[in-house]
């Protein structure tokens, strides 16, 4: 058995989920950061996170603008830069490793 943490001690942050809704099934869920991928392009038009609906299994892709980047790399969501050039519009937060 654990001992409870000491008064003042710092709790473990819980694992971050992510609402999203499916556009074919209309599902509405939460989704662990496991669950989602972003990818980060040239442009605000190639830039996008993606998942599998949990209720139609259906492949969602949709559009990430500089907060949603910001927030699912904060939340430990992976993402895979697909340019790192100076041009580069959206500048992420670097997340958890």
């Amino acid at each position: 058995m654990t001992p409870p943490p000491a008064a003042g001690a710092p709790r473990a942050a819980a694992p971050a989920r992510f609402k999203a809704a499916c556009p074919d099934c209309r599902t509405r869920c939460e989704l662990p950061a496991a669950s989602l991928r972003l990818v980060i392009g040239a442009s605000a038009r190639t830039t996008f996170y993606a998942f599998t609906c949990p209720r139609c299994a259906g492949a969602v892709r949709k559009p990430a603008g500089r907060r949603i980047v910001e927030l699912l790399t904060g939340g430990g969501v992976r993402t895979l830069r697909l340019h790192t050039g100076q041009n580069a519009q959206l500048r992420p937060v670097p997340g958890p490793r």
